[in-house]
């Protein structure tokens, strides 16, 4: 009797890589959510909600910290 030989895909990456992947793209989204707004109904107007604190600090760092999740689950090794 001869066994038939279906063999499974073979992914690019683990399991573990792609939530950890999905992890990282969920965070640069979450960034660029906190980066958004601040905008002003009349363009003659000034809005100095432009440079608060989370659009100039939080909000770039939650957004490099998410491309350095998403560059570790890329570089981390399979088991």
């Amino acid at each position: 009797m001869m066994k038939n030989n279906e063999q499974k895909p073979d992914f690019l990456f683990d399991k573990v890589n792609y939530k950890t992947l999905l992890i990282g793209i969920a965070v640069i989204v979450v960034g660029f959510i906190l980066m958004s707004g601040g905008g002003s109904d009349n363009p003659k107007v000034w809005n100095d909600d432009v440079f608060n604190f989370r659009r100039i600090r939080i909000a770039p760092t939650v957004v490099l910290i998410g491309f350095g999740i998403t560059i570790y689950s890329i570089f981390k090794k399979s088991k």
